[in-house]
């Protein structure tokens, strides 16, 4: 493992990170077991969120008495001074610290959110005051959105920026990376997986090994794949014609529409499990038809309850539109459901 230095904060961080979400689907044990493997692999850099329900915790339990060797960030989606205050004792506690190295105002994509922090008893307010206490050492921010990521930059009040990055999303690469770099930004980049859909390691960061600026925030849910990602950190990378043909298959599977399973859309009020629905496209390409409509049977019984309400889509970060996308993929798994029992019944 090498490390990089994370822009203008000074900090040295592993050149590749781990991404707090997929430890919420383990129990405590389990997660404590991958991220200390993390750590023994030479991961120094963690990246959180209070909303990524019980990751903090069990990142403070994980590196209870190692916390000097780490570097820990989080985040808020407060946009209000009393919110964000609140979250940072949280976030504290949580990991167990007395002090947070990164503080990231989560999910800035909307002018709303930052008109909301920059705002007189806005959130802002409260980072700089829990900066100047000690409680954090440096202010970040993630977004979706290209067009608000560089105004954010241009503050020059942010010392890091988290954005999607992978060859299925590499719009961040002319304009806003370059941008950063030129303020010494330290650049993050979230989903290298696209979400959970790319599926080659090797290629997936044959990929991103070409910018060693960029930090890639993998999320992992077991000691083996901390193993397969840490094992290409050591050796040489190398991008192959066939590696370049092997994205351009994945592009041209999955399109531009597609899930990154952020979760921003859930919970549904009528109950539709909406990202593995969405999801259902690709598990169609991943397995046979037959095989994912017994697997993805009770996910999409709830696409049924859907009323087209587009609440969800006011939360997609992606502004995908997510009942017209669930509408064709129930229409597809109802053919295939009635081709499966149709076969049934021939024999």
């Amino acid at each position: 493992m090498h490390y990089r230095t994370l822009g203008r904060t000074g900090l040295e961080i592993s050149e590749v990170g781990f991404g707090g979400i997929p430890i919420i689907r383990l129990s405590m044990e389990e997660s404590v077991r991958v991220l200390r493997r993390a750590y023994d692999r030479g991961i120094t850099f963690y990246d959180t969120a209070n909303v990524y329900l019980d990751s903090e915790e069990k990142m403070g339990q994980a590196f209870a008495g190692l916390r000097g060797k780490l570097i820990i960030a989080t985040k808020s989606m407060k946009r209000d001074s009393k919110g964000v205050e609140a979250d940072i004792e949280q976030s504290l506690r949580a990991l167990r610290t007395d002090y947070l190295d990164l503080y990231q105002f989560h999910q800035v994509s909307k002018e709303e959110d930052y008109q909301g922090l920059m705002a007189p008893g806005g959130g802002l307010e409260s980072v700089l005051k829990a900066r100047e206490a000690g409680k954090i050492r440096h202010i970040g921010f993630s977004s979706h959105s290209l067009e608000m990521a560089a105004k954010m930059i241009d503050t020059d009040l942010f010392s890091t920026v988290q954005f999607p990055f992978s060859f299925l999303e590499d719009s961040a690469r002319n304009e806003l990376h370059p941008k950063a770099r030129a303020r010494n930004i330290g650049i993050l980049g979230m989903k290298p997986f696209g979400g959970g859909v790319l599926d080659d390691y090797r290629v997936t960061f044959a990929f991103l090994r070409q910018f060693p600026d960029v930090i890639p925030l993998p999320g992992f849910d077991s000691v083996e794949k901390v193993d397969q990602v840490c094992d290409l950190y050591e050796s040489e990378n190398v991008l192959s014609p066939k590696d370049l043909e092997a994205m351009e298959r994945y592009r041209a599977e999955l399109g531009q529409q597609f899930c990154r399973r952020c979760e921003y859309c859930q919970p549904c009020e009528q109950g539709v499990m909406i990202t593995p629905a969405m999801m259902y496209g690709v598990l169609v390409h991943r397995m046979s038809a037959a095989k994912a409509v017994g697997f993805a049977a009770k996910t999409m019984a709830t696409v049924r309850n859907c009323i087209e309400c587009g609440e969800c889509v006011t939360r997609c970060p992606y502004n995908l539109p997510i009942p017209e996308i669930l509408k064709k993929h129930l229409a597809m798994y109802d053919d295939f459901l009635a081709l499966a029992r149709e076969r049934a019944g021939d024999q």
